[in-house]
């Protein structure tokens, strides 16, 4: 199976491939929220990144944490206004 590359742009059926769900889980997927996607031409594409999102949960648990704790001290230096 081929490397999924960040900047690479796929169709349903490679993310299927990929992911190694079905069709009815990947539009579950779409429409959750939990993937996503852009539609070009009446099809779904997916970045690469948001495939690569989805399979490395801690990437994304990382990016959340950063996020939370910049959240936390612009809202000090906020209320010290």
């Amino acid at each position: 199976m081929e490397e999924i590359k960040q900047n690479g742009v796929y169709t349903t059926q490679e993310a299927r491939d990929f992911l190694k769900i079905s069709n009815s889980t990947i539009k579950r997927f779409f429409k959750k929220g939990v993937l996503r996607a852009n539609k070009v031409g009446g099809r779904y594409r997916i970045l690469g990144h948001e495939l690569l999102r989805l399979v490395s949960p801690r990437a994304e648990e990382k990016a959340v944490n950063l996020y939370q704790r910049l959240k936390k001290k612009t809202k000090k230096t906020v209320e010290k206004w």
